[in-house]
């Protein structure tokens, strides 16, 4: 205890024996904050149920434990209202800075927290404003990539399974294949476009409303890898083969995309990355120990395995 040596002995006795009796823990938050420090950093993300979130989230929480920092996770569901509610709860635990993984935060919830000096990191909206940094995924690049890879076997003819249109990352994802698909000289169908969720249960939805459009499709380019995986079980259902009637191209490199049958093609999205940026960008303007950087930027890969092949089969017939 603090001061114990001017409190006289048996009040001290008497202090441990109704700690003991008590079972009480001292509040190492409370004893932060009256030295005006919480250090505690806030990440939001919007779908813990996504294998993309769970390794972002340990390589976070692994590297506050290694500075001393200790982090608060909180999921949205893709919901506004859960996304305020979460900032909201963050403000009242006095975090030093706050990580959004997610794309649905409006633009008064970004000034409650800057006008209140807490640092900021996005991934996915890029900001121009006092204490807030930004992670820039190269989306464009990524799907270059898919399709360099998807013509080069020789599809002309490729659908999309996109994710919700609230999401900035799936909005530039879209955008970014039929940017791609132009300056290869591919004309896109409209029916040739589906809408997901960006989980198994929307890829499926999505993939079937394709194919009861029976548009002449050889090849499907995904959102994100639970998409895709949604995608093949669907193509499965209609008697379809992958790669041989419909290759299938996905975008995150999740775990679970290796070992899916087929092996999933993806483009791979480092969310180890993601979290080191984001941890050291908010250490950085919570201990001015380091020169913070506005944009931090990822690069993205594309992995080849066995869910895509040159076209062969009936889909495209």
């Amino acid at each position: 205890m603090s001061g114990i040596d001017v409190v006289k002995p048996a009040t001290v006795a008497r202090v441990r024996q109704a700690i003991a009796e008590l079972g009480y823990v001292p509040n190492s938050s409370a004893r932060t904050l009256s030295m005006g420090r919480s250090r505690l950093f806030g990440v939001i993300i919007s779908d813990i149920t996504n294998p993309f979130f769970p390794e972002l989230i340990h390589t976070f929480n692994e590297l506050a434990v290694q500075h001393h920092y200790r982090a608060v996770f909180a999921n949205t569901n893709y919901d506004p209202a859960r996304m305020e509610a979460s900032i909201q709860g963050l403000l009242e635990q006095h975090v030093e800075g706050i990580a959004v993984m997610t794309s649905e935060m409006g633009p008064h919830l970004i000034r409650m927290v800057a006008d209140r000096g807490i640092p900021l990191i996005f991934l996915d909206q890029p900001i121009s404003q006092k204490n807030l940094s930004h992670i820039v995924v190269d989306y464009k690049a990524g799907m270059k990539q898919a399709i360099d890879h998807i013509t080069s076997l020789g599809h002309k003819r490729i659908a999309f399974i996109g994710g919700p249109q609230n999401l900035r990352s799936a909005v530039w994802r879209q955008s970014f294949f039929m940017q791609a698909l132009k300056e290869k000289g591919i004309r896109m169908d409209k029916d040739c476009v589906a809408t997901g969720n960006h989980r198994v249960d929307g890829g499926y939805a999505a993939m079937q409303q394709l194919l009861q459009r029976k548009p002449a499709f050889t090849a499907v380019l995904t959102s994100n890898d639970l998409t895709a995986i949604g995608a093949i079980s669907a193509i499965y259902e209609a008697g379809l083969q992958v790669p041989r009637d419909i290759s299938v191209v996905g975008f995150d490199d999740i775990e679970i995309s290796g070992s899916f049958n087929p092996p999933l093609t993806t483009v791979r999205l480092s969310r180890a990355e993601i979290a080191t940026r984001a941890f050291f960008a908010l250490y950085a303007s919570a201990t001015q120990t380091l020169a913070p950087r506005v944009e931090h930027r990822i690069p993205t890969s594309l992995i080849i395995r066995k869910s895509t092949a040159p076209p062969q089969g009936k889909a495209g017939a």
